[in-house]
C-alpha cells in the first residue's frame, strides 16, 4: 500500500495531516496524500474499533440494549487482553517501523512501543469473545458470527499496516497474543463475574487490584501514552465490576430474564430502536459530562497533593503521581456510571 502514500500531495490528490496526541511532541504536521480514499478511510474505521471513541459507544451500547451480562463479560476480557498487551509492550520495548522509509498516517500511539499490537489484540479478542459468549445465548446462524468475526479482526489487523504504525511481526504476535489470553480467561469469566457480583468484599479487593496493578506498570518504563491507557483501562474495569456489584445489591437487574432466552433480534421495531438510540444519546452524554467533570478535578488536586506546578498541564499529566490517580479515579467514575448511575436514571425517566 506504500506506493498509495506520497509525502507531498499532488494535484487532485487529497493532503492530509497525521492524526497527532496533545500529550506527546510527535510531529504531526508532515503532509501525507493517499490515491485511494477508500482504503484511507476503511482502514481509518479499522484503527477506530480500536480506540476511546469505539468502546464508549459500543460497550454501552451492548450494556443497556442488548445484553448486560454479555457485556460484563466482554468489559472483563477487554481489561485483561489490554493491560497484559501495553504490559508487554514496554517489557519488550520494540520501536514502531522506522519513518522513513515507513510513512505514518498517524502519530497518535507513536510514544508507546510496537510490539505486541494492542489494536490488534483488541481487534481479535472483542469479536471472538463477542462470539463465544454469545452464541447459543441470542439466535443467530453461526456463519454470520464467523464472519463479524473474521472482517472486524482483519479490518483492525490490517489498519494498522496501512497506518504505518506497525510491521506485520507485530500485528501477527497480537493476533496470536489475544487468543492465548482468551483461551485462559473464557472458562473463568463466568467465575470472575459473579465473583465481582456477589462476594461482601469484592469492591474492596477490585479497587485494591487493579490499583496495584495499575502502579505496576507504571514502574515498567518512562513516560509514554502507553501508561495511561493502562491505568485508563484498569480504572475503567474496577468501575464497572463496582457498579455491577452495587446493582447486584441493590436488586436492579440488568440482565434479560432466564425465561426470554435464547435471545433474538426478531422482536425489533421502530419503538424499540428509537428508545435504544435514546438510551445510548443520554447515557452516552452522561459519561463525557462525567469524564470532563472528574478531569478539571483529578489533576489539579493531584497536583496540590503532590506539589507538582500544574501551569503546564501536559508535563504534569506525564508525572505518574498526576496521571495514575487522574486516569483512574476518572475512568473508574465513568464505568460505574455506565453499569449503575446512568442505569438508575434510565429507570427513572422510564427508559428501562
Amino acid at each position: 500500500s506504500q506506493e498509495r502514500r506520497r509525502r507531498l500531495p499532488e494535484p487532485g490528490v487529497a493532503g492530509r495531516r497525521p492524526r497527532r496526541n496533545s500529550l506527546t511532541e510527535e510531529d504531526g504536521s508532515q503532509e501525507f496524500s493517499t490515491r485511494s480514499r477508500f482504503l484511507y478511510y476503511l482502514f481509518s474505521l479499522g484503527t477506530e474499533l480500536g480506540n476511546e471513541l469505539f468502546y464508549i459507544l459500543f460497550f454501552p451500547f451492548c450494556i443497556w440494549n442488548l445484553d448486560a451480562w454479555l457485556g460484563r463479560r466482554l468489559i472483563i476480557i477487554w481489561v485483561w487482553v489490554m493491560y497484559l498487551g501495553q504490559c508487554t509492550k514496554d517489557v519488550i520495548r520494540w520501536p514502531r517501523p522506522a519513518s522513513p522509509p515507513v510513512v505514518k498516517l498517524e502519530v497518535f500511539y507513536n510514544s508507546e512501543y510496537s510490539m505486541p499490537s494492542t489494536h490488534a489484540m483488541s481487534g481479535t479478542a472483542i469479536p471472538l469473545a463477542l462470539l463465544l459468549l454469545s452464541y447459543g445465548r441470542w439466535q443467530y446462524p453461526l456463519m454470520f458470527g464467523l464472519i463479524l468475526a473474521f472482517c472486524w479482526c482483519s479490518l483492525v489487523c490490517c489498519s494498522r499496516i496501512y497506518m504505518g504504525m506497525h510491521s506485520i511481526l507485530d500485528v501477527i504476535a497480537g493476533f496470536l497474543y489475544a487468543i492465548l489470553i482468551l483461551v485462559v480467561f473464557h472458562p473463568v469469566v463466568d467465575l470472575i463475574d459473579n465473583f465481582n457480583l456477589t462476594y461482601k468484599y469484592a469492591p474492596l479487593i477490585i479497587i485494591s487490584l487493579h490499583l496495584a496493578l495499575g502502579i505496576f506498570s507504571f514502574t515498567l518504563d518512562t513516560w509514554s501514552t502507553s501508561r495511561g491507557d493502562t491505568a485508563q483501562i484498569l480504572g475503567c474495569g474496577a468501575g464497572v465490576a463496582c457498579g455491577s456489584h452495587v446493582n447486584y445489591i441493590m436488586g436492579l437487574k440488568l440482565d434479560p430474564p432466564p425465561e426470554t432466552l435464547p435471545l433474538s433480534l426478531s422482536s425489533l421495531t421502530v419503538t424499540v430502536f428509537g428508545k435504544a438510540i435514546l438510551r445510548l444519546l443520554i447515557g452516552v452524554i452522561v459519561l463525557l459530562l462525567t469524564k470532563v467533570a472528574m478531569k478539571k478535578a483529578t489533576i489539579p488536586l493531584a497536583c496540590k497533593i503532590f506539589r507538582i506546578p500544574h501551569d503546564d498541564v501536559r508535563k504534569a499529566r506525564q508525572r505518574m503521581e498526576v496521571e495514575l490517580p487522574y486516569r483512574y479515579i476518572t475512568y473508574g467514575t465513568v464505568g460505574f456510571s455506565l453499569m449503575f448511575i446512568v442505569p438508575c436514571l434510565f429507570h427513572f425517566i422510564g427508559l428501562s
